[in-house]
């Protein structure tokens, strides 16, 4: 396993819904060193604000390469951001980031919750880094075809099965 920081960058935009006032969802993914504090407001625009939402581990694992090449060939590849509702969140934050993968099957996992999961544009240098990673460590797997079971060893059909056409059973 290997991990590599990367930052959230959270957004929240006013909505036309009589029950909610707000939207949250993850916009961005940053590399390199945290822009601001967890919570601290970005951007600021008329009807939403950004809030750099904090610092999560990508990590890739050997035994997901299979799923990382699925998510290469996609156009464009994606980072998949799962955000949970937080009360005790920094700022006007009420959703904090909790999860950052590159396997679209772990995401698909993380949608069985009450999170909100994105897709994200994956950024150019953390496609260069997956895709040394799978160069290093995967390994294709033959695919093999399972035999079917046949009758008992002393050569009678099995149970439920059906005799060969024009002869029949006692």
């Amino acid at each position: 396993m290997v991990t590599m920081p990367v930052g959230v960058i959270v957004e929240r935009r006013e909505i036309d819904n009589p029950w909610q006032k707000w939207r949250w969802r993850p916009v961005a993914v940053l590399t390199g060193e945290a822009p601001a504090a967890a919570g601290t407001a970005l951007e600021h625009g008329p009807s939403f604000d950004r809030f750099f939402g904090g610092t999560l581990a990508l990590e890739l694992h050997r035994k997901e390469t299979e799923a990382y090449k699925r998510n290469l060939s996609n156009a464009p590849p994606s980072l998949y951001v799962a955000l949970r509702a937080d009360s005790a969140c920094p700022g006007e934050l009420a959703y904090r980031p909790v999860a950052v993968t590159a396997s679209p099957y772990v995401a698909e996992d993380l949608l069985d919750g009450d999170d909100i999961v994105e897709a994200l544009p994956m950024p150019d240098v953390l496609v260069a880094w997956t895709q040394a990673f799978i160069d290093r460590h995967h390994v294709d797997e033959p695919f093999v075809k399972r035999k079917r079971k046949g009758g008992s060893a002393t050569g009678k059909a099995g149970r439920g099965s059906r005799s060969a056409p024009g002869t029949h059973r006692p």
